[in-house]
């Protein structure tokens, strides 16, 4: 008996000890992970702010280069010439939000400034050097106020080639810092000399490289607060700087060569932590529960050996129970499959009944289409061959003109006929909204014409309107609408349609929306037209159709298959329909 539970306990130390390892393996494997997935999103993050900084900081930098050769700055011998340079000089740092924008000779005495303040040399600044060597001068600073600057300074060169000045604009870096995003881990970016300059930390401001190793310090003579580590493969800093920092933060660093700064990301390893932690106790959760019903089921299994028979012959049957309970399973998946596979090519049937239906009902008013241009084509041939017998080949060639027009028109009707009678099984893409409208408009201006139907229809705005959609189901949808409108208004003398495009209603930016609109009695029950089988139409009443209401309904499910919505409501006058479309953006949807 002793040397069982002795046995016992040593099978349950071994088993403990292995769940650990396993738990340490799984948290070192998570961390791992998560640690480089930190890593990639601080490095993204580190370069976007510095391409931030260094994008905003350009616009300064530009600016000293664009005006630093300005007329107005010729007269500045006179008061009155510096006085109007210096209202110039404010009107640009008004328009661009610098500090101030100063114009200094080339012994860098300022002669005009946008603060109105001249006379103080700038001799001896770094920037200034620069530029009066014929290079672009750039330097931050902290001006006596405690503002921080950053100097850019351009060289103004006279017509002998030489230096006379320098046009220098003077950036508010706290005006730069207050368009960062607050979601934006710490980051701050330090000068040349070592000091922090730039930050979305404001208590870091000031501070300095430490001399003593990584990190920052409020002197640069002073050790900084922090403790440095390595896990796996990634510096971890222990900063105690500030109580707005991480306790523990993945370090990254980059050189700005652009405006001459080191930039520096601190990113909070916590969640990353707790993740590995996370996963770490669930495997381990799961280890030891499945190690306790594994020695459960050892003790139970020595206790319950005389009743193994019964058992086995119940598990036998509970088994033969799963077994037909998993055919029947499978069998009703398989089922479910088909049923879905067969609804899915009774919707296909029912868009191409429905585009079918719709070219039945247009292909008498396009054979008149195609009729007219042929039996013009033949009467220009016969007076061109009449031309050429009379030798006139001018009049000849106008009329081989003309039948180049009616076969160019002709071309276009049957392009859109095959277009639209297409089978469009590509995802959605980017199509223009104003040449679906009137690829639309010509395959219906047949019964347009016959029912004597006025198309209001003025593509605004003009040009061409990008939206998200399938160009074969979006025509097939707007035919649907306008022979739909064309229906309800047969029983009236005066019948009109209205097709606009427009933002969609609700929606100041990022959709469009097409809306048809007629000036029959409108909808009885509009909150049913998009349901399947609703129609108020009789049968036959409408050529020949047996109005099973099935039209909106595939209309529905055309725009919807491409992010789309389409509503239907009375307006003033009749019935309206508008399909809302998301606005194509190249930046989403790369071709």
């Amino acid at each position: 008996m002793k040397r069982t539970l002795v046995k016992r306990s040593a099978l349950l130390a071994a088993v403990l000890v292995l769940i650990g390892v396993i738990s340490a393996l799984v948290w070192t494997s998570a961390y791992r992970q998560a640690l480089g997935s930190l890593a990639e999103r601080g490095a993204a993050d580190l370069a976007l702010a510095s391409d931030r900084v260094s994008a905003q900081l350009q616009i300064y930098r530009e600016l000293a280069v664009l005006i630093a050769d300005h007329p107005v700055l010729r007269g500045l011998k006179t008061p009155a010439g510096r006085e109007i340079a210096a209202d110039r000089l404010r009107g640009y740092a008004d328009k661009t939000g610098a500090m101030d924008v100063f114009y200094a000779n080339a012994d860098g005495r300022v002669l005009a400034a946008a603060e109105g303040v001249t006379g103080p040399s700038v001799a001896e600044e770094r920037y200034f050097k620069r530029a009066v060597q014929g290079g672009l001068g750039a330097a931050p600073a902290v001006l006596d106020s405690g503002a921080r600057v950053y100097f850019f300074a351009a060289p103004d060169f006279g017509l002998d080639g030489e230096v006379r000045g320098a046009l220098v604009v003077v950036a508010d870096v706290q005006y730069l810092e207050q368009t960062w995003p607050g979601s934006l881990p710490a980051v701050y970016f330090t000068t040349r000399a070592g000091q922090v300059f730039i930050s979305n930390r404001y208590e870091l401001l000031f501070w300095y490289r430490s001399e003593f190793g990584p990190g920052i310090a409020p002197e640069a003579s002073a050790a900084p607060r922090l403790e440095v580590g390595e896990a796996l493969g990634h510096e971890i800093w222990r900063p105690g700087w500030s109580p707005y920092l991480p306790k523990r933060a993945l370090h990254l660093g980059r050189d700005i060569a652009a405006i001459d700064m080191h930039a520096d990301i601190l990113v909070d390893v916590a969640p990353a932590r707790r993740i590995a932690t996370l996963q770490a106790l669930s495997m381990g959760a799961v280890l030891l529960a499945s190690a306790m019903m594994l020695f459960l089921a050892a003790e139970r299994r020595r206790t319950l050996a005389e009743a193994n028979a019964v058992l086995e012959v119940r598990v036998a049957r509970r088994t033969r129970d799963l077994s037909a309970a998993n055919h029947q399973l499978k069998r009703e998946i398989h089922e479910r499959a088909e049923a879905e596979a067969a609804l899915r090519r009774a919707e296909a049937d029912l868009v191409r009944a429905d585009k079918l239906s719709a070219l039945g009902r247009m292909s008498a008013g396009i054979s008149h289409e195609l009729n007219q241009p042929l039996m013009a084509i033949q009467q220009f041939a016969e007076n061109g061959r009449a031309f050429l017998d009379r030798e006139r080949p001018e009049r000849a060639g106008e009329n081989l003109g003309r039948i180049a027009d009616m076969a160019t028109r002709m071309g276009r009707i049957i392009k859109n006929l095959r277009a639209f009678a297409r089978n469009e099984a590509e995802p959605s893409s980017r199509v223009d909204l104003v040449k679906v409208v009137e690829d639309a408009v010509e395959l219906t201006q047949a019964r347009l014409r016959e029912c004597s139907v006025r198309l209001d229809w003025v593509p605004q705005p003009r040009g061409t309107v990008y939206v998200r959609g399938g160009e074969v189901r979006l025509t097939q949808v707007l035919v649907n609408l306008i022979n739909n409108a064309v229906d309800a208004m047969l029983d009236q003398e005066n019948r009109e349609i209205r097709i606009h495009i427009g933002p969609a209603e609700g929606e100041a930016t990022g959709r469009r929306a097409v809306t048809v609109s007629d000036i029959g009695p409108g909808l009885k029950e509009p909150e049913k037209v998009f349901d399947p089988f609703y129609s108020t139409k009789a049968v036959g009443a409408v050529d020949g159709e047996d109005g099973m209401g099935l039209g909106l309904s595939i209309s529905y499910g055309l725009v919807q298959s491409f992010g789309g919505n389409i509503r239907g409501r009375n307006g003033a006058q009749g019935a309206e329909f508008a399909v809302e479309l998301e606005d194509w953006k190249e930046e989403e949807y790369p071709q």
